[in-house]
């Protein structure tokens, strides 16, 4: 027997802790997986996955690395760093209600940030990435 994917359980979790969230909704005009057109700035998006077995004896885990992009064009990163600022606060070392599966821990790897270099250059751009550990119930 094999566990299943953690990917949408994990997904579905980030993504309501951080539309539950009073305080960032009112940073950001929203959350999306996919983006729809003429959204106004300043959103998150949820954006790629990676997923691979942590398993012990006798149990079934995975590591699962959401990737989160905070989008602003807000003149400078200030803006976007408050936003990331929240949803660190929100996932990191917090724990998460995911559907049929044990969470064991959320952490922070990374963020970075960017600035889009085509014209007129007004795009803010903050990727982030956590790792989520699940085990099976």
């Amino acid at each position: 027997m094999t566990a299943p994917t953690a990917l949408g359980p994990v997904q579905l979790a980030v993504y309501t802790r951080l539309t539950d969230d009073d305080a960032l909704m009112a940073l950001i005009t929203g959350v999306y997986d996919y983006v729809p057109e003429n959204v106004a700035f300043d959103y998150v998006t949820i954006g790629e996955a990676t997923e691979v077995p942590d398993n012990r004896h006798g149990g079934f885990g995975r590591e699962t690395t959401v990737s989160l992009h905070v989008w602003s064009r807000y003149r400078g990163h200030a803006r976007g760093l408050r936003i990331a600022a929240r949803v660190t606060e929100l996932l990191d070392h917090q724990p998460l209600a995911v559907a049929g599966l044990h969470h064991v821990s959320t952490r922070f790897e990374f963020s970075q940030t960017l600035t889009d270099p085509e014209p007129p250059g007004d795009i803010r751009h903050i990727p982030m990435r956590f790792r989520i550990v699940t085990e099976q119930e």
